[in-house]
C-alpha cells in the first residue's frame, strides 16, 4: 500500500471528517440506549493499566466492562506498539514487579521460547505487538477462569457522557451513577477497523450518528447492584490521556508545573499546558536481502529537517534498527559502535521505531497542542451535554501520523541529519513498512492503532495536612538530582531554595528552620508514603516540547530547560492518595494519569508502574465493594488511624503486588545502589 494512497483514502468522503478539529461541538439531545450492560467495575481504557486492573478484580470474581477506542488490549505494549518493556536494572534483576505483569513476562517467554525475540538491546524483552495482544487476551482470560469472574469486553468503544449525582452521605457526596459510550463497527467489508488512521475516525467515533464509515451502538453501563452502603460500583479512569478526568471536569494539571521548590528543575515560573512530551506513532520495518522501492510522500519536504539521529553516539543506522528490534530469526554477527554492543541485523528482522528526534512528534503551542486544556473544552463546547469528542486535536493528530511515515522514508532514503550536518546519514534502501492487518501493527497503514502517550491530563489529588492546594507526587518526591548544583542556588529565590532543601532534608520529620543549608544533608530515597499500594522505578525521561508551530518546522528547538529535571530516580511509591481525585467517590485513577507533577510524569510511565497502578486500583475497588469502604475513606484521617487501609495493603502484598521496595523505611538511606 502506498503512502499517497492511504493519504488519498483517508481524505475520501466516507464521511464529512474536517482536519483542523476547531469546530465547536454542540450540546444533543440523548440518545436513544440500546443496550444497557450491568457492571461491579467499569474500566475505561484498554491500555496496560486498565488490563491490570480487570485482571484482579477477575481473580477475586467480580463482573468487569472493560472499553477500548482500539480493538487491542495492552496500549504500549500492543496497539501504541512500544512492544520493548522498559525496566531499571536493580527491579529487573530482583523481578520486583506486581504478579500480573510477571505473569505476562512468563507468558512471552513461553509463547517464544525466549524473552526477547528481537534480540534488541534496550530492553530485556521486545517483541511483536500483535503477538503482545494475543498473550495479554489470553492471560485476561485464564483470570476470568480462574477467579469465576466475568469479562465484558467492548473493543473500539468510546464513553460518551457521564451521568454524575449527589448521594447522601460523607465525601463529596458526588458519584458516577451510569456512563454512555458508543461501539462503532465498519459498514464495510472492504473497509474494516484499523484501515484509516485514528486522525479520519476519532471524531466520527464519538458522534452518536452511524456514519457513511460506522454503524453505531449506544450502550449504558450502570452498576449491577444497587444495594451497596458506600459505592454501587466503582469506574477507573485507564485511557491513554486521561480522557474521563477530562470528560468528568475533575480539578487536573496539563503540561508544564510552575517553578516552585518541590520542582525545582521547572522550565516555565508560571507553568505552560500547552507543553507535554511528545507523542509518537510507532511502526514496523523489515530487513531484505535486496533494495525496496519507496515513494517519496507528498508531506516529506514538511518534516524533512527535524529528523536526526540526535547525537554522535547514537549516529549508526544498525543501532538504531537494533535498538528496539522486535524479531530476530537468525541471529547476526556481534558489532560495536562508540562502545555499545549489538548483533548486526540480518534478513526478516524487524525493527519498531520509537526516537526522540525521529517519529516523536513533539508539538508545545496552543494552535497545535495535542491534548486540549479545560479552556480550549469548553470553548469547543466539549464540556456541554453530548459535547464530548475524545479531548484531543485531530489535525494534530494527522501531522503526527505524517511525521511517523516521513520518518521511516528519511531512515531508507535520507541524507539529511538536523542536528548533525551533513555528511552523517547514509540512506539504507534494504528495508520496508510493514502495513496491512496482519502486520505487526495490525493496521492497513502500519502506523500504531494509537500514539504512544507519554503525558495527558494529570489530576490533583485531595488536600490533606501538607498538601492544602491538593496532593501530588512531585520532582523532589523521587529526584536523583543533584541541588548543591548553582542552577539551583541562581534560579531559586531565598526562600524557594531554603524550601526545597527543607523538603530533602533526610530527617524529614525534624525542623531545620535555623540550619545552615550548607549543612542540611538530603536524603538518598524517595518520599515514603504510608498510603503507598504499589511501586515503581525508572529514570525521569524527557522527550520535550518544541518552541514553534508546527513541531516539524526546520529550525524548531526544543524547550528550554525542559531537559534539567531529566536524570536519575530512586525507586518510588505509588501512594493511594495519588488516585483520588477531587469531587467524585467512586471515581479511582490509574495509570499516566494519576497526581503527578510534570517532572515526576516522565518517570511514572512506564510498562511496570501502569501494571503496578492498575492492579491497585483493581484490588481497591473490589475491596471497597466488599468492605462498604470507599477509597477516600482510607487516607481521610491520620494513618496510623486507618485500620481498613492496613488491610487493603496487607491484600495487596499478599496477592503479590508488592506496596514497597525491600528495606524502605525512613531509617534506611542507602538506596544509592538501586540502579
Amino acid at each position: 500500500m502506498s503512502l499517497d494512497w492511504i493519504k488519498s483514502l483517508a481524505s475520501i468522503s466516507l464521511g464529512l471528517f474536517i482536519w483542523d478539529s476547531g469546530l465547536s461541538a454542540q450540546a444533543i439531545s440523548p440518545p436513544t440506549i440500546e443496550r444497557t450492560v450491568e457492571c461491579e467495575l467499569l474500566v475505561i481504557g484498554g491500555g496496560l493499566s486498565g488490563v491490570a486492573a480487570s485482571y484482579e478484580a477477575l481473580l477475586a470474581g467480580k463482573t468487569v466492562c472493560m472499553t477500548e477506542i482500539t480493538d487491542w488490549v495492552g496500549g504500549q505494549i500492543s496497539s501504541q506498539g512500544t512492544s520493548a518493556l522498559d525496566e531499571r536494572t536493580t527491579q529487573r534483576s530482583k523481578l520486583f514487579f506486581p504478579r500480573g505483569y510477571l505473569e505476562f513476562r512468563e507468558r512471552i517467554e513461553a509463547y517464544y521460547q525466549e524473552l526477547n525475540p528481537g534480540d534488541c538491546w534496550v530492553s530485556e524483552s521486545c517483541f511483536l505487538p500483535k503477538d503482545a495482544h494475543k498473550v495479554m487476551w489470553q492471560q485476561l482470560k485464564a483470570a476470568e477462569m480462574k477467579g469465576k469472574g466475568t469479562l465484558k469486553w467492548f473493543p473500539a468503544t468510546v464513553v460518551k457522557d457521564l451521568s454524575i449525582e449527589t448521594m447522601a452521605g460523607e465525601g463529596t457526596g458526588k458519584q458516577i451513577q451510569s456512563a454512555v459510550g458508543i461501539q462503532h463497527t465498519p459498514k464495510s467489508k472492504y473497509l474494516p477497523l484499523n484501515t484509516l488512521p485514528l486522525s479520519s475516525t476519532i471524531e466520527d467515533a464519538y458522534n452518536y450518528e452511524d456514519s457513511a464509515k460506522f454503524s453505531k451502538e449506544i450502550i449504558r453501563f450502570v452498576p449491577a447492584s444497587t444495594s451497596k452502603e458506600a459505592a454501587d460500583w466503582y469506574v477507573i479512569e485507564a485511557t491513554e490521556t486521561g480522557e474521563i478526568v477530562g470528560l468528568a471536569d475533575v480539578p487536573y494539571r496539563l503540561g508544564v508545573d510552575p517553578l516552585s521548590s518541590s520542582e525545582p528543575s521547572s522550565s516555565s515560573v508560571e507553568g505552560d499546558p500547552y507543553c507535554t512530551q511528545g507523542f509518537t506513532y510507532t511502526f514496523a520495518m523489515e530487513a531484505m536481502e535486496d533494495a525496496q522501492e519507496h515513494e517519496i510522500p507528498t508531506f516529506y519536504d514538511r518534516h524533512q529537517n527535524y529528523y536526526s539521529y540526535e547525537l554522535e553516539r547514537l549516529a549508526d543506522f544498525n543501532l538504531v534498527f537494533t535498538y528496539r528490534r522486535i524479531w530476530s530469526p537468525q541471529q547476526g554477527d556481534l558489532e560495536k559502535f562508540r562502545g555499545i554492543e549489538f548483533t548486526a541485523p540480518t534478513p526478516g528482522d524487524i525493527s519498531m521505531q520509537n526516537w526522540t528526534w525521529g517519529n516523536d512528534y513533539r508539538p508545545g503551542t496552543s494552535q497545535d497542542n495535542l491534548v486540549y486544556t479545560r479552556k480550549q473544552l469548553e470553548e469547543l463546547g466539549q464540556l456541554k451535554p453530548g459535547g464530548w469528542s475524545g479531548g484531543l486535536r485531530a489535525k494534530t493528530l494527522r501531522r503526527g501520523e505524517d511525521h511517523a511515515l516521513g520518518y521511516f522514508y528519511w531512515l531508507v532514503r535520507g541524507t539529511t541529519d538536523s542536528q548533525l550536518g551533513d555528511g552523517v546519514k547514509k540512506p539504507y534502501p534494504n528495508h520496508r513498512l510493514l502495513t496491512g492487518l496482519d502486520s505487526p501493527m495490525g493496521t492497513a497503514h502500519g502506523l500504531s492503532k494509537y500514539p504512544y502517550i507519554r503525558e495527558g491530563r494529570r489530576i490533583i489529588g485531595r488536600t490533606y495536612p501538607g498538601y492544602s492546594q491538593g496532593f501530588t507526587i512531585t520532582e523532589i518526591d523521587i529526584s536523583r538530582a543533584d541541588y548543591r548544583n548553582e542552577h539551583y542556588s541562581e534560579n531559586l529565590d531565598s526562600t524557594t531554595y531554603r524550601q526545597l532543601w527543607k523538603g530533602v532534608d533526610g530527617r524529614e520529620a525534624l525542623s531545620n528552620r535555623n540550619m545552615a543549608i550548607e549543612k542540611i544533608k538530603r536524603r538518598t530515597r524517595s518520599t515514603i508514603y504510608p498510603d503507598s499500594v504499589g511501586v515503581g522505578h525508572y529514570a525521569i525521561d524527557f522527550h520535550p516540547c518544541m518552541n514553534e508551530s508546527p513541531a516539524e518546522k526546520a529550525g524548531n528547538t526544543e524547550r528550554k530547560g525542559e531537559r534539567q529535571g531529566g536524570g536519575q530516580a530512586y525507586p518510588f511509591q505509588i501512594p493511594l492518595r495519588a488516585m483520588i481525585p477531587q469531587e467524585i467517590d467512586n471515581l479511582i485513577v490509574a495509570g499516566k494519569s494519576i497526581a503527578t507533577s510534570h517532572i515526576a510524569a516522565a518517570a511514572y510511565r512506564v510498562h511496570s508502574f501502569e501494571w503496578s497502578s492498575g492492579a491497585a486500583a483493581g484490588i481497591t475497588a473490589v475491596f471497597g465493594l466488599e468492605e462498604g469502604v470507599m477509597p477516600y475513606q482510607l487516607v481521610d484521617e491520620a494513618f496510623i488511624h486507618e485500620k481498613e487501609l492496613k488491610i487493603l495493603k496487607d491484600k495487596l502484598d499478599k496477592s503479590g503486588n508488592p506496596t514497597a521496595f525491600p528495606d524502605t523505611s525512613i531509617f534506611n538511606q542507602d538506596w544509592e545502589d538501586w540502579q
